[in-house]
């Protein structure tokens, strides 16, 4: 696991180039070709505790840990390919020995999550790494907690980002909201509240021809337009693309710029660019000497 400093919110910003060039000199390890990076972004206003499902001590953290505002986490995919899911868990508090609760998300009671799925209402991305072709998605099936959108960078194809615009919290339903502290922690989704077949796709409702949107759903897609609504919400919630990088940025929205690592190069999914080493510190010179000349 490589923790490297965050991407803000305006990261590829003019005005704040100067700690993106201080940052071309991190040293990044050089990876194969095939390696695939996963960047895990928190640009919450709070800690926020991400989780992945099924995870590895090398991949995923062992599956759950902390990640403060600002602050990012990058881990190479297993060889191979993989299929799983990544979400984040909020109110937490987990003791020395990582055992804990949390006020959505959790995965029982412990921080690394191992193989377990979260709880219900969470907001998910889901990834089967594959070839010729990846999937992706943001799904809001299982209701929504965070704002999450996955963009990916560095790959061939489609290659669209996947998530939210907008935070379902402020416009969430009271009938399907969940409070704590006077406060909408979460939005469970009118499946996991009503129990219909109509609301959960099942019976005579199982099918794309007879499960469609709903009151409650639509809610859901106007928070997060290429995010899974409901269960056959497919044309414009699934995603492909070949050999990318992933940068799954929790609290942010699919227009918002986000910076990673792979091979050697700095990577910003938006600029359609990326910078080796020599040009990155040729960029970087101008910005450290006025650097240097603000600190004298």
């Amino acid at each position: 696991m490589k923790k490297i400093s965050s991407p803000s919110r305006s990261r590829c910003a003019l005005h704040l180039m100067l700690p993106l060039a201080l940052c071309f000199f991190s040293g990044a390890p050089r990876r194969a070709d095939s390696a695939r990076v996963f960047t895990i972004v928190n640009q919450c206003e709070t800690v926020i505790w991400p989780a992945v499902t099924p995870a590895s001590e090398s991949f995923g953290g062992g599956g759950g840990f902390a990640l403060r505002p600002g602050k990012s986490v990058s881990f190479t995919a297993p060889a191979g390919g993989w299929s799983g899911r990544v979400w984040a868990r909020t109110g937490c508090r987990f003791d020395a020995s990582g055992n804990g609760s949390c006020a959505t998300g959790a995965c029982g009671t412990a921080l690394r999550c191992g193989g377990a799925s979260g709880e219900p209402p969470a907001s998910l991305a889901e990834f089967t790494l594959a070839s010729p072709a990846d999937f992706y998605d943001v799904s809001l099936v299982d209701g929504f907690n965070l704002p999450v959108a996955v963009r990916p960078v560095n790959g061939r194809g489609n290659c669209s980002a996947a998530g939210c615009d907008g935070d379902l919290r402020q416009t969430c339903p009271p009938e399907l909201a969940v409070r704590a502290g006077g406060r909408t922690v979460a939005c469970r989704s009118a499946c996991d509240v009503f129990d219909t077949d109509r609301y959960c796709c099942r019976g005579m409702f199982g099918g794309p021809g007879t499960c469609r949107p709903t009151a409650y759903s639509e809610k859901f897609k106007a928070a997060c337009p290429t995010a899974y609504s409901y269960a056959y919400d497919d044309p414009s919630s699934l995603f492909t693309c070949s050999n990318a990088d992933y940068i799954i940025t929790f609290c942010s929205n699919r227009k918002q710029g986000a910076c990673s690592y792979h091979n050697n190069r700095l990577v910003c999914s938006g600029s359609g660019r990326s910078w080796p080493i020599t040009s990155r510190i040729l960029l970087a010179l101008p910005l450290i000497v006025l650097a240097l000349q603000i600190s004298v």
